[in-house]
């Protein structure tokens, strides 16, 4: 165990012992201190979209096009997080006023429009992206303007800039373990590695061929790539019933999950006769696919609705009260939900929403939640946060079963020997 990682243990210890199972997430996500308003001349020096009253921050994901089934949730957890945050009086003072844009699930459309929310709206900080391949098209926009983003996503790692904070998974926490795991429990030995073609699922692929070929001692038997949208498996179906693998490992995104794993159970292939891991399925994903059509295959996550703990109940009990009693979380949903509390610990420490004040203060290494949904997390001087990951079986009402929790990984964005 590394000296960071044992100094982290006791105080994640100390942490859960405090917990209130009456605790209300709005009420106890962060120990907040009382803080009243500071002076627009005090707490904007840049010229940002702050006033005596309200902070404007920026909302941007795919509400239409084939990642409309990955996003949506995610921005309704933002817009939950910011009630609460305005419900406990704000930050600084202010309330929290959105702009929301649609990135269309089309990268030139998020450069666009995070552009738009920089240059024109001067927003505090944008929640949003999703896709890896939106996230590159809107990093040169967030360092040129000097913006700041809040990234929710799990993704390949080997990227860290100082205008992004990324809550979700990098690699090492999400591929390696998850493959580590499949290996051990298993005894996989052969892959199938097939995911849509742009730069996560490539990149991931990437980091999986060497740990399985170099680490685990495994074998790589096909790799497939198809475009965002794609609805036709039949090919790369064939070709696996062919080849046999051990372990069909995916990252196939958005809405061409509905057909991928409809087809899978057209042509028989079912967790009773195949193994089936996925990085990039959540109940989001879920409910367009219907839990009837994935039961008893595998995702890897930090965090999955069903987590029975007080704070994810209370946390599931008020997203469904503010978007309806059918709306279901995933891994991304969570993580986005989390992006808003960390700019609000990071604004109150610096006492400035200026956007180098904000960033120099999450690099400190002390913000933490210690009652976040998915359980504790810390925000590592990397940008990326402390975190644990489960893999989740699959159940027919689309919610599914952890059958495994690593111990709290910290976050290492470029890991020797996968670059």
């Amino acid at each position: 165990m590394n000296k960071t990682l044992q100094k982290v243990l006791p105080s994640i210890s100390s942490h859960r012992k405090k917990l209130s199972k009456l605790a209300i997430v709005s009420a106890s996500l962060i120990a907040l201190s009382s803080y009243g308003s500071i002076a627009v001349a005090q707490a904007n020096t840049t010229g940002l979209a702050v006033t005596d009253s309200e902070v404007t921050v920026g909302i941007l994901h795919s509400l239409t096009g084939t990642m409309a089934i990955s996003e949506t949730g995610a921005q309704e957890a933002e817009k939950l997080a910011i009630k609460q945050i305005n419900d406990m009086g704000g930050i600084l003072g202010r309330q929290i006023k959105i702009i929301q844009e649609d990135g269309a699930s089309d990268w030139p459309t998020f450069a666009e429009k995070s552009r738009k929310l920089l240059v024109k709206d001067k927003v505090a900080a944008v929640f949003g992206a999703w896709t890896s391949a939106s996230r590159k098209a809107v990093l040169p926009v967030f360092e040129k303007e000097n913006g700041l983003l809040y990234y929710p996503t799990f993704y390949e790692g080997l990227e860290q800039s100082k205008n992004v904070i990324y809550t979700g998974q990098e690699a090492t926490q999400q591929i390696l373990d998850g493959l580590n795991w499949v290996a051990k429990e298993k005894k996989a030995k052969t892959f199938y590695l097939i995911g849509s073609d742009y730069i996560w699922p490539r990149t991931s692929m990437k980091i999986a061929r060497k740990h399985i070929e170099n680490v685990l001692g495994g074998k790589v038997v096909g790799e497939e790539y198809k475009p965002l949208g794609n609805t036709q498996f039949g090919s790369v179906i064939n070709k696996i019933r062919l080849k046999k693998p051990d372990v069909i490992y995916a990252a196939v995104v958005g809405g061409s999950n509905v057909a991928w794993f409809k087809q899978l159970k057209a042509a028989g292939i079912t967790a009773k006769k195949q193994t089936l891991l996925t990085i990039s399925v959540t109940e989001d994903e879920v409910l367009g696919i219907g839990g009837e059509n994935l039961e008893g295959f595998y995702s890897i996550m930090k965090y999955f609705q069903s987590q029975d703990n007080p704070n994810n109940k209370a946390f599931v009990a008020e997203f469904k009260k503010m978007w309806g009693e059918d709306s279901v979380i995933g891994d991304v949903t969570q993580a986005a939900y989390l992006g808003p509390w960390l700019w609000k610990a990071a604004v109150e420490k610096a006492g400035s929403f200026d956007v180098d004040k904000v960033v120099a203060a999450s690099e400190e290494g002390d913000i933490e939640l210690t009652t976040a949904p998915e359980g504790y997390v810390k925000l590592h001087p990397n940008h990326h946060l402390w975190s644990v990951a489960r893999v989740g079986r699959w159940n027919k009402d689309g919610q599914a079963t952890v059958v495994y929790e690593s111990d709290l990984i910290e976050p290492d964005p470029f890991p020797k020997g996968y670059q």
